[in-house]
């Protein structure tokens, strides 16, 4: 068995990868490098190491106690009342969240393939639900982790190549990594930390580890594979503020629409402008189309203990819930403004909530065994928990600012 999981050593932490570079990210990361060139690097750099942090605790949480965290958040509390305040933030944040947001990952997706073909963007809102939907459909974990790795590897090969053509100055790349605030960046820098520390991870990330490996052996495989695919997610989103900013900052553009942050690289790379940002948008909106509703599904599982796990009837009404509301709004061209304003304060109470809550558990050494937290373990989760606490804060509080 050992053997066998060593041949497979990668595939959750991909997921949270395909789940964090969505069409937001690039958006994000394209108006971060428009407006402020390099500078803002350095949010991103402190919101990977976040997410390594926070998702190694999630991940060693599954492989320490054999649940995953929608399972040992409805099993924590023997208080009734407390253990139903915990299933409707959870499945308020999660499944609600994804629902909301589905919309501009299909869009997103959709949008990548309007610019390099001439179909009209509706037929590829549906086309990519469907795709997802039969993906999705096979219930096969396996399946799901190899399509996202191979879309976080199109990602990759699209962005890293706009990268490597554009040869940037090195030096002032590496002057971002400092921390430095210039006026009016405050918003865009919790927006990078917000796209990248993302609380439907959280649970995403526990129930494929649970799903994947089974021993605390396994460990170092859970580590290596996080790394590798939040460091590679990472670089995905640095290479995107490089390219804006070159494209954009650097000649005083302003950055107002989508089409643009194609257009504006024309100068750069010619007739192959739309067809290099075009496949890394599509593929950063399909990953993201399939991770939001696995994730939504997982953690509804988990917190509702439903039997059966990816082929109970309320597992697969979920997914199947998030990627019909995500095409509808997509077709209609609806907001769902109110939908996603309650999904950010419910996001904004659940992520600190879920972190608490990892770090209590995880120094459970009956539960946790050999796997339980360290002091230093625990100095550095305390600090993860009061950032990301007050970031959730600030993003329910500036919701009273509008």
């Amino acid at each position: 068995m050992a053997r066998k999981n060593n041949k497979s050593s990668f595939g959750p932490g991909f997921l949270v990868t395909a789940a964090f570079i969505g069409p937001g990210t690039v958006t994000t990361c394209s108006l971060a490098g428009a407006n402020f060139g390099y500078a803002l690097i350095f949010a991103l750099v402190f919101a990977v190491i976040t997410t390594i942090i926070l998702q190694g605790m999630t991940g060693r949480l599954s492989l320490g106690s054999g649940l995953d965290l929608a399972q040992s958040l409805r099993g924590h509390s023997q208080n009734r009342w407390t253990r139903i305040l915990f299933i409707i933030l959870t499945l308020s944040s999660i499944t609600l969240g994804c629902a909301a947001y589905e919309a501009g990952n299909i869009i997103g997706g959709s949008l990548g393939l309007n610019l390099i073909t001439p179909v009209p963007q509706k037929v590829w809102v549906v086309l990519i639900t469907l795709v997802a939907m039969l993906i999705l459909g096979a219930k096969k974990y396996h399946l799901v982790e190899k399509v996202l790795i191979f879309l976080v590897f199109i990602m990759s090969l699209s962005f890293i190549t706009t990268l490597i053509i554009i040869k940037p100055d090195i030096s002032a790349i590496l002057r971002g990594f400092i921390p430095t605030f210039p006026k009016n960046s405050l918003f865009i820098v919790l927006a990078l930390i917000g796209t990248t520390v993302v609380p439907y991870n959280l649970f995403l990330h526990s129930s494929a580890v649970k799903e994947k490996w089974k021993t605390k052996e396994d460990l170092k495989n859970v580590n290596r594979d996080l790394l590798l695919a939040v460091c590679l997610g990472g670089f995905i989103s640095i290479s995107i503020v490089v390219t804006s900013a070159v494209a954009f900052h650097a000649g005083g553009i302003p950055l107002e629409n989508g089409i643009q942050m194609a257009q504006q690289l024309k100068p750069l790379f010619g007739s192959f402008t739309n067809i290099i940002f075009g496949i890394g948008f599509f593929a950063a909106g399909m990953s993201s189309a399939i991770t939001a509703p696995y994730a939504a599904a997982f953690a509804s599982s988990g917190i509702l203990n439903w039997k059966g796990g990816q082929n109970s009837k309320g597992f697969r009404a979920v997914w199947m819930g998030v990627l019909l509301a995500g095409m509808t709004v997509s077709l209609l061209n609806l907001k769902p403004l109110s939908v996603i304003v309650f999904a950010q304060v419910a996001n904004g109470i659940i992520l600190p909530m879920a972190s608490i809550f990892l770090l209590v558990v995880l120094n459970n050494r009956r539960q946790m065994g050999q796997l339980v937290n360290t002091l230093c373990q625990n100095i550095i989760g305390g600090i993860i928990i009061l950032i990301v606490s007050a970031l959730g804060l600030w993003n329910i509080f500036k919701l009273f600012l509008k």
